[in-house]
């Protein structure tokens, strides 16, 4: 397991394969209750962020959450049914923007990136 602030090859590979992972993203609400919804993302290889998108994204709870805290996290994880029970997961939390757009998105830099089992995943 990893806990850094850069991503490392295998995270890189990992983010940049055009096989399609659903993301969870975590936010804090203004009650200080956690928010974690399933959402689509993709990475920015330009600016080497995390971009959180999804249909009218713009009117979320979790883009609320962004725009009033400027933080969040996204962990995308799975199990590799292979060779008995093989999880892998990265998580990346941070800074988070909350950019209404075209097209509105949440981009969250990585300030702490963990992960493991990643040459495990499918």
């Amino acid at each position: 397991m990893t806990d850094q602030t850069a991503l490392s090859d295998t995270e890189l590979r990992f983010l940049t394969t055009p096989t399609r992972h659903l993301g969870r993203v975590a936010t804090v609400g203004r009650d200080g209750t956690p928010h974690v919804v399933p959402s689509e993302w993709t990475f920015n290889t330009e600016l080497g962020t995390l971009d959180v998108t999804g249909r009218d994204v713009y009117a979320t709870k979790k883009f609320r959450d962004v725009a009033r805290t400027g933080k969040a996290a996204i962990v995308i994880d799975g199990i590799t049914p292979s060779a008995g029970f093989n999880p892998w997961a990265i998580e990346i939390a941070g800074r988070a923007e909350a950019i209404t757009g075209p097209p509105a998105l949440i981009r969250i830099h990585p300030d702490r990136v963990r992960s493991w089992g990643l040459d495990h995943a499918s």
